[in-house]
């Protein structure tokens, strides 16, 4: 059965750039089919690359270039959850080292405005545990960071 969901995101002429970074980056990620424009549109021009068919780590998305109307904020992220250290680590560099920004509690944006949450199992364990007491540790040792480490969220997770 063809697929009958897509996330759409919309990019400045450089679709293509991104899914590529993404496919570098990501495990399960593909670039598919490259669509050029058939004719002149405001944001660019017949034969330019208009569309991008990939998916990031097994989700299906479109690269729409549609020019600089919209841009990415953060009501939009996809939410890496990553196995240990060294692959948060990977993750978090990989973005940020290549013109992306850091921010708080994990969040960062690549360098065409995409949120992406890298998010160790470690933390959603942590910050849901059963111990009130101990996700609360959890949690707040969370909102002084940017990425993630997971040593220091057990260390408050295991505070007495």
């Amino acid at each position: 059965m063809p697929i009958k969901n897509k996330v759409c995101l919309w990019y400045n002429g450089d679709a293509l750039d991104a899914a590529e970074f993404y496919a570098d980056t990501f495990p399960d990620t593909t670039v598919g089919t490259v669509h050029h424009a058939p004719g002149d549109y405001p944001a660019g021009k017949e034969n330019d690359v208009l569309m991008v068919e990939f998916t990031v780590m097994g989700v299906p998305c479109i690269g729409l270039n549609g020019g600089p109307a919209f841009s990415h904020n953060e009501a939009f992220s996809f939410q890496v959850l990553t196995d240990d250290q060294e692959e948060t680590d990977r993750l978090w560099s990989a973005i940020i080292d290549n013109g992306g920004q850091a921010s708080a509690c994990g969040w960062c944006k690549d360098r065409w405005g995409v949120s992406w949450q890298i998010t160790p199992r470690e933390l959603i364990d942590a910050i849901t545990d059963t111990d009130r007491a101990a996700a609360k540790r959890a949690f707040e040792a969370m909102m002084d960071m940017g990425k993630i480490d997971i040593a220091a969220i057990e260390a408050a997770r295991e505070q007495e």
